[in-house]
């Protein structure tokens, strides 16, 4: 009998380590000086080639052999001594159950800071015509607000921008490597254009550490990373998307500045080197 419920304790364990391995895949947890930075990723797969704009046959042959490479969709959740904050809002599929796993409901999220409005990033904040954040201050860079609003066929974009306009809160990003004023409390605001006329970047700083929210800067880590020349079919504007991509890259190599991206693999966070042929290396948290 005794050996009989040791068993089954046994297996019980195994169940639940299994349940917790899976959630762990959907978060991470990072600490930022007093903050704590938290990975919610909807989705893991793998890109396809289809979508890179410059990638040489060679370059696939050496780091995407078949074709793909690793993919993901992700969105962040910033805990701070007193607000909390969510930094785009992916798909909304897995973002509430992922949420809930971190103890945080959508009307406990004191404020949603978008890096660009494609629907991957802002899937979550409405579902049937209704806000799904109630409380939440939202904050968008102005340039990529009046991308959105100039056309009447991002009718998705402009319904979002409708429904949360009373708790709008539109901005001008800085420049990275440039003195710049807090957007909120320990969250500056830099300009990295070119997959969308407004994507911004996000810098966390606190307790004299420092991360960098990057967002869609990479698509493809495994050819983008030694090849920051290649772009993607989502660029708007693939030309300045490459220059943003060298110019974050060298910056936050230099500065030993850890990095999160919404379409990083799990853990999706990170520090960049730089490798002996011109290129960057991806170093995952551990």
């Amino acid at each position: 009998m005794g050996n009989r419920v040791n068993l089954a304790f046994l297996l019980c364990l195994l169940l639940i380590s299994g349940v917790m391995f899976a959630q762990e895949k959907n978060t991470f947890t990072w600490r930022v000086g007093q903050f704590e930075v938290n990975l919610l990723a909807e989705s893991q797969g793998e890109g396809n080639q289809n979508i890179l704009i410059g990638a040489t046959p060679d370059m696939m042959k050496e780091w995407a052999p078949e074709g793909k490479f690793p993919n993901a969709m992700n969105a962040f959740l910033v805990k701070t001594p007193d607000k909390v904050i969510l930094v785009d809002a992916g798909l909304g599929n897995k973002l509430f159950e992922n949420m809930r796993s971190l103890g945080v409901e959508a009307d406990q999220v004191d404020i949603i800071i978008l890096t660009h409005m494609h629907g991957d990033h802002i899937g979550g904040l409405i579902k049937d015509g209704k806000v799904m954040f109630p409380k939440a201050e939202i904050y968008l860079p102005q340039p990529e607000y009046d991308y959105w609003m100039s056309d009447s066929k991002f009718e998705r974009q402009q319904n979002v921008i409708r429904l949360y306009k009373d708790r709008l809160h539109l901005f001008m990003p800085g420049k990275l490597g440039q003195q710049a004023s807090d957007l909120i409390p320990g969250f500056k605001a830099y300009a990295a254009y070119g997959h969308t006329p407004g994507h911004t970047i996000y810098m966390l700083e606190s307790a004299n550490d420092r991360m960098l929210i990057w967002g869609d800067l990479t698509h493809a880590m495994a050819l983008q990373m030694p090849y920051p020349q290649v772009a993607v079919t989502y660029d708007v504007n693939p030309g300045d998307a490459i220059e943003s991509r060298k110019q974050v890259l060298k910056y936050v190599s230099e500065n030993n500045i850890p990095i999160a991206g919404m379409h990083i693999a799990y853990p999706a966070m990170g520090k960049i080197s730089v490798n002996n042929k011109g290129g960057y290396i991806f170093h995952p948290m551990q």
